[in-house]
């Protein structure tokens, strides 16, 4: 394990924008993080785990240590009813998505393309096309920044919801997710009810299928952060409850939505940036993506400043149009730890 100083983060979140660390170290074993972890020259400065840095905006340099989580390996063992996969956090998501459907274990398959590592998959509860982590999720193995300690966190004491678990709350600064666990029904059923795939034939499509269509779709409407930097979608869907909706529905009859839990309601977050004629806004140089507003690129010399004055400005125009405010999906990070929109830019 190489700790390096200085080092610029640009090739290492997929946002592309120039900002550095003091300190990044990549750690490929638990014993590797817990050495960094308790390393006597780094515990007085703030650290950060990333896998491939796709869900961050780094608001400016980090004025401490990038620990870059490699710890690999998938274990597969199976049941009757099951194949149960053990699952570094280091493990790229969307190969370990292609493997499983390749070896004949359907199920991950709708979350195909969804960029990052595996360890960021329970923070988010990542999902896309009518299925989120959850619904496959079958525990969460954790260290304990405080002594090292690694426990294991069953599905439901992760308190998963939309875009949300408890690794965004309550152990967001003491705990770092070393491994995934993951249950693969053998009696699986495709999930094409969502718009996309509902041309996909139920009684013939296999998960292969379902993959094809999910990546066409996907690299349809989102831009490939290698060629044009960004961090997938920057905003949540909001949730509104009853009362909003039907005034937004009865002033806006053509109103995606979706119904969440207890007579609420999600909106397109994107539909309500494009309705703002935001597709292509741009603010030095960060811009609203051409094909997808839900997306903020960086066209090739974007600052943070540039993506955050643009993200202020998107929020501002939607809040003003719709009466909705969205909420970034993106985690913000400043110089000495995690932040938020409203707070760097009020």
């Amino acid at each position: 394990m190489e700790v390096l100083h200085s080092q610029s983060l640009a090739q290492l979140h997929t946002f592309g924008i120039q900002v550095s660390a003091s300190r990044i170290a990549a750690v490929a074993t638990v014993d590797e993080l817990k050495a960094i972890l308790f390393n006597e020259c780094l515990d007085s400065s703030p650290s950060l785990i990333i896998g491939q840095g796709s869900n961050l905006l780094f608001c400016s340099d980090f004025q401490g240590t990038v620990i870059l989580n490699r710890i690999m390996g998938v274990a597969v063992t199976e049941t009757d009813y099951a194949y149960h996969l053990h699952v570094g956090a280091g493990e790229n998501w969307h190969q370990l998505v292609c493997w499983t459907v390749e070896q004949g274990m359907p199920g991950l398959e709708n979350l195909a393309l969804i960029p990052g590592c595996a360890g960021s998959a329970p923070i988010q509860n990542i999902g896309a096309y009518g299925v989120e982590l959850q619904d496959i999720c079958e525990y969460v193995d954790v260290m304990d920044r405080r002594d090292g300690e690694v426990r294991r966190l069953s599905a439901d004491e992760c308190r998963f919801g939309y875009r949300d678990s408890v690794f965004k709350h309550a152990l967001k600064e003491t705990h770092i997710i070393v491994a995934v666990g993951i249950r693969l029904s053998k009696d699986w059923q495709p999930n094409i009810s969502y718009g996309p795939l509902a041309t996909l034939d139920p009684e013939t499509v296999t998960a292969g299928d379902i993959l094809e269509q999910v990546c066409a779709v996907r690299r349809a409407k989102l831009p490939d952060p290698t060629q044009l930097g960004n961090a997938g979608s920057f905003f949540k869907n909001p949730v509104v409850n009853q009362e909003m909706y039907q005034q937004l529905s009865a002033a806006f009859p053509e109103l995606p939505s979706y119904p969440a839990q207890q007579g609420h309601y999600k909106l397109a977050a994107g539909w309500l940036i494009d309705q703002c004629d935001l597709k292509g806004y741009q603010i030095g140089g960060a811009a609203v993506h051409q094909e997808q507003a839900l997306v903020i690129v960086n066209t090739g010399h974007a600052t943070s400043e540039d993506v955050l004055r643009l993200a202020r400005h998107i929020v501002d125009t939607v809040a003003h149009k719709f009466g909705v405010r969205l909420e970034h999906e993106v985690r913000f990070m400043a110089a000495n730890g995690e932040t938020t929109l409203d707070e760097v830019m009020p």
